[in-house]
């Protein structure tokens, strides 16, 4: 049934039209000559009249496509409906900063408003957006980055730049023939933005084509139709995912979302010398602390029979040949473009060796099938890569059942073929061999017949500053016993973040804030650091502790005869933290770090209590160190002038303190950026872990493993072992807070 949109040419109804042009429902669009600025866009239909956010929701359910548009179920919709009488009071003038500000927040750790998918919902907020002159400049100011990508992922589809096209040419007076081809102009060019729609995740991230600061998804992947994509994830089981895993991961799954498509997770399992259960079993504990969803799970050893298959069709046809030059002379004539004396073995012969391989007899161990792709190539992957080799470790999976096994490069297209993946990820740093991959795939389709194509689209490796994200290298740290595991909090695997106090909605929105990026930098760790104190600072607990070492017994002349106990606010600003007994005494334990910088006379405030003055100080007269302070309580005085306020403890039998052992951390390397020629064992940093023993107020008995407080004037800690009775220290990790102190190396820098 065609309706009709009418509306002040001045003030266009982006968002209806783009509603309409989207759901695929007839709309004339046309400005009234006689309205004003105080004429509000009306929809005509069948004789009834539609005004404010009754037009959007008309137009969605009128389309066919009404469960995208409206929710995917009745909880969704409920939802739309609360974001349209938001977007409703959303302003053109000096509030509408505060607002941007306020949608960026909720965008953060989102792709759409509602659910998934785009919704009415989100054009209804893009619309308000769109027509708001303030807006542009907000925009480009660079404060409100996941807003921003939203922004642009919606005005980059093509049937919304088609509506806005179509509206301006309305409002310039071009007339209907000439809104008519600058919608028709749009969607084309919508369609090519479309293409750069960029990534999408349920859990994170946001649009697409942006430039408005920040990471961004600027470059879509070629070919993509909606529905139709699948992407895929793979690991190799042959260690813990670390942080540049996460971001391959969720990549991958912003892509899948955004097109509506598949994620598939994979694990590369064809080298049975590194891979291990162990492996297996904490790669799916990281995916699924990092949220991904993915819609099937394989594993490349499933396609070994196909791969064995799709190695003798090879052989048979010609482009595939056994060699048997030893290891080194094979590397260094690949270095120098020399043709192995093996290349020209025949068919006969090479199937002859690849039975050889098969069995895993001593012939087919000496042996290797390389592809024969040209070995003068200027693309050193292109020089006859080895595509099988024999290995008789066992499988983790498969046992001793196969004695051959193709290496990745081999494997990988044939795999993401067979799965139906539309586009493989990669790093850029593996860009010299989308050649050989792509040769490899064709090779594959002129054996294989109905072998789909898939697209290989880059982005840039995440690397960080001090730190090593190489397998090889991590499991080096590992083995000589340098970190206590993969999970060890000095790791930059995600087991070893998250144990450190990392929060993985902070890893998520610093991945999400460095997009699809192709460009190549060394990330500092305080960014993602103080992110996630932006995280935990509003909610968690705050405790008392006393450095063990030097502490120094503060004796109150007037203090309490008997020890008082005052129940006290765990955050004084969020009550869901909880309560805390905290007891005053006549006696208490500061930090010998605090009593250095007392002064006879000085008034000082005594947290949770109130204001002392400092009467006398007794030093060690050899080391000059602290040993004894006496002072009166002057409960009227004002906290506000003192200059120190002081953490303190209950040096009284009663309070039955906690000991605590509290653990700071070090970088694994003390070279900023390493190089591809540096030996990073000569860069390796001695001492990485500090510990100091302290008391701890007696309420931390309670905390639980993985649980994150701050010890008041001392910083962020994680519980990594709570408290387990008399004798056993309770053990908390120094979260870092992202400021320079708490991140510099504290080792020699080279």
């Amino acid at each position: 049934m065609a309706a009709t949109l009418s509306f002040w040419d001045r003030s266009p109804p982006f968002a209806a039209l783009a509603v309409a042009r989207l759901g695929d429902v007839a709309v004339a669009a046309s400005p009234d000559p006689k309205a004003t600025k105080e004429t509000v866009p009306t929809l005509v239909v069948a004789g009834e009249t539609f005004t404010g956010s009754m037009i959007l929701k008309y137009l969605a359910r009128a389309s066919a496509k009404k469960d995208e548009l409206y929710g995917a179920d009745a909880l969704q919709a409920c939802q739309v409906d609360q974001w349209l009488e938001t977007a409703a009071g959303i302003v053109s003038g000096a509030g509408l900063e505060a607002q941007c500000s306020a949608l960026n927040d909720y965008l953060t750790l989102r792709t759409f408003l509602v659910g998934y998918s785009l919704t009415v919902a989100d054009l209804a907020v893009w619309g308000q957006l769109q027509g708001s002159p303030l807006w542009k400049k907000i925009r480009t100011g660079g404060k409100v980055p996941h807003l921003a990508r939203w922004f642009t992922f919606c005005s980059e589809l093509p049937q919304v730049r088609s509506a806005v096209n179509e509206l301006e040419a309305l409002g310039k007076k071009g007339g209907p023939a000439a809104a008519a081809a600058a919608a028709a102009d749009g969607g084309k060019k919508g369609a090519a933005g479309a293409a750069g729609a960029g990534a999408a995740n349920g859990s994170g991230a946001t649009g697409a084509g942006a430039t408005d600061g920040g990471g961004s998804f600027d470059i879509g992947l070629p070919g993509a139709e909606e529905g139709k994509v699948v992407t895929r994830f793979p690991p190799e089981p042959s260690g813990y995912l670390h942080i540049g895993h996460a971001k391959a991961a969720l990549l991958n799954q912003y892509f899948a979302d955004m097109y509506k498509g598949k994620l598939l997770v994979r694990f590369d399992d064809t080298n049975p010398s590194k891979e291990k259960d162990e492996f297996v079993e904490n790669i799916m504990k990281d995916i699924a602390d990092l949220g991904l969803r993915y819609d099937r799970l394989t594993y490349t050893s499933d396609y070994f029979p196909q791969l064995l298959e799709l190695g003798e069709k090879l052989i048979r046809s010609g482009v595939m040949y056994a060699d048997d030059t030893p290891v080194e002379a094979m590397r260094d004539q690949r270095m120098k473009g020399i043709e192995s004396a093996c290349r020209g073995r025949t068919v006969e012969e090479n199937l002859a060796i690849w039975e050889e391989m098969k069995a895993g007899s001593e012939v087919g161990l000496a042996n290797a099938m390389r592809f024969k792709i040209d070995m003068k190539s200027v693309n050193g992957t292109m020089r006859d890569p080895v595509a099988f080799r024999c290995n008789l470790t066992h499988h983790w999976r498969t046992g001793t059942k196969y004695k051959v096994y193709p290496t990745y490069d081999c494997a990988c297209p044939f795999v993401d073929a067979i799965e139906g993946v539309t586009h493989a990820l990669r790093t850029s740093e593996y860009r010299d061999r989308e050649e050989q991959y792509y040769w490899i795939l064709s090779a594959y389709h002129k054996v294989w017949p109905g072998l789909p194509h898939v697209h290989i689209w880059d982005y840039s490796r995440l690397n960080f500053v001090n730190t090593v994200l190489s397998k090889r290298k991590l499991t080096w740290f590992v083995d000589t016993g340098r970190v206590d595991g993969w999970n060890d909090p000095r790791m930059p695997t995600v087991q070893g973040i998250l144990r450190r106090g990392l929060r993985i909605e902070a890893l998520k929105e610093f991945i999400l804030s460095q997009g699809a990026s192709k460009n190549i930098t060394f990330q500092e760790w305080d960014k993602i650091w103080t992110i996630n104190k932006k995280l935990i600072d509003p909610v968690c607990p705050r405790h008392t502790a006393v450095e063990e070492e030097g502490r120094v017994l503060l004796t109150l002349e007037d203090g309490p005869a008997e020890p008082e106990v005052v129940v006290v606010a765990r955050h004084k600003k969020h009550p869901p933290a909880g309560k805390k007994a905290v007891t005053r005494a006549r006696q208490l334990w500061i930090d010998q770090a605090d009593a250095t910088t007392l002064s006879e006379g000085e008034e000082v405030t005594l947290m949770e209590w109130g204001n002392a003055v400092v009467k006398t100080i007794t030093r060690d007269p050899t080391t000059g160190a602290v040993t004894a302070l006496g002072g009166v309580l002057n409960l009227s005085g004002d906290v506000k002038k003192t200059r120190l306020k002081l953490t303190w403890l209950a040096a009284d039998p009663s309070c039955e303190l906690v000991t605590l052992k509290l653990v700071d951390f070090d970088y694994l390397i003390t070279k900023k950026k390493v190089e591809e020629d540096d030996n990073f064992m000569d860069l390796v940093n001695p001492t990485t872990k500090f510990e100091k023993t302290a008391l701890g107020d007696p309420n931390m008995r309670t905390l639980q493993k993985g649980e994150v407080l701050q010890l008041e004037r001392k910083g962020y800690y994680i519980v990594d072992e709570p408290h387990r009775g008399a004798g056993a220290p309770i053990v908390l990790f120094n979260i870092p807070d992202g400021r320079a102190k708490s991140t510099a190396t504290k080792g020699t820098t080279a």
